[in-house]
């Protein structure tokens, strides 16, 4: 799935990103370390993984979009 980064925190490194319908979703530092980043910028598309569904959804790796 993919998404935009809105918001970044390099100290905890969580954060949100936003879904293509601008539902946010948030981050913790697991699914951020998962996806080997070592910054994300708010705007930046990324690939993310999730699992759960509605409120249970919890993003588990968040990568930069490749093409």
């Amino acid at each position: 799935m993919q998404a935009t980064a809105y918001t970044y925190d390099p100290e905890t490194r969580s954060g949100q990103v936003l879904l293509d319908d601008g539902t946010p979703v948030p981050f913790d530092a697991a699914a951020f370390d998962a996806g080997g980043l070592r910054l994300l910028r708010p705007g930046q598309r990324v690939r993310i993984e999730t699992e759960g569904d509605g409120e249970t959804r919890r993003i588990t790796l968040v990568t930069l979009q490749t093409f």
